[in-house]
């Protein structure tokens, strides 16, 4: 039992060091994603602007497709993007007059 609960410990650090790896990839890709974000925020003329219910909709539908397509828990990735969608509308209007500039 000692040796197989030190194998499982071991087996469970190694996934959680891949898991790590992986949420760093994804850091970096919101950063990328962050940086395109402020290129949208230069074209809104005004903060009435910033929420775009058609574009959040063809979001969600083209997750919901993709995620099916690649084999991704819809139901994770829409909840996941929605998370996304409104950390980034709070974003746009908080920094919207810095990125006005």
């Amino acid at each position: 039992y000692y040796k197989n609960k030190n194998f499982m410990n071991k087996q469970l650090t190694q996934i959680r060091i891949k898991l790590d790896k992986i949420d760093l990839k994804i850091l970096k890709l919101i950063k990328s994603r962050q940086l395109l974000v402020n290129q949208v925020i230069k074209t809104k003329k005004s903060k009435n602007k910033i929420i775009d219910k058609k574009r959040i909709r063809q979001i969600l539908i083209k997750i919901k497709k993709n995620s099916k397509r690649i084999g991704v828990n819809t139901l994770v990735a829409e909840k996941i993007w929605k998370q996304m969608i409104n950390a980034f509308i709070a974003y746009e209007y908080k920094y919207f007059k810095k990125y006005r500039k």
